[in-house]
């Protein structure tokens, strides 16, 4: 059975082990070294992540197959100019054996009623160049392009 549960701290371990397996894999995707540069989680993860399980404006998540942790994900609220708030899925990732299974979607579930309930005016996400299963994934959700940021290198 998949689902997603708040994550404690005695999950930072596996959430760690998950967050070095995220950043694996977007790195050598196109945009991804920009992106881990500028926005990635950076090692130890354990600290920050710990963090994000103590604050209150963050929702730490683990994704689970029955009792496996198989998945975590990390959404923030950002106050906007207008003293409304925005929720910012910093991290969102599984296993590649546990998608498709539903794990995402449930992960997707909690981070939306979360965000609703605390009154954000929408939810933003980072899908990087030709991940185009994220895209999708996103999209099924509602969540569609608001911008596109170009790039170009210079080294």
């Amino acid at each position: 059975m998949h689902g997603a549960r708040a994550a404690q701290p005695e999950d930072l371990a596996e959430l760690d082990r998950l967050a070095g397996e995220a950043i694996d894999e977007l790195r050598p995707a196109r945009g991804g070294d920009l992106w881990w540069r500028t926005l990635g989680r950076r090692p130890p993860h354990g600290p920050s992540l710990a963090a994000a399980i103590a604050a209150a404006d963050v929702l730490v998540l683990c994704g689970t197959i029955d009792d496996a942790v198989v998945g975590y994900g990390v959404t923030r609220l950002d106050e906007l100019a207008d003293g409304s708030v925005l929720a910012v899925i910093e991290d969102l990732y599984t296993t590649p054996e546990a998608r498709h299974v539903g794990v995402g979607e449930a992960m997707m579930d909690r981070i939306v009623a979360w965000a609703t309930e605390r009154g954000a005016c929408g939810v933003d996400a980072l899908a990087l160049p030709g991940m185009r299963d994220t895209k999708n994934f996103f999209e099924s959700f509602g969540l569609v392009a608001r911008a596109i940021v170009v790039h170009r290198p210079l080294s």
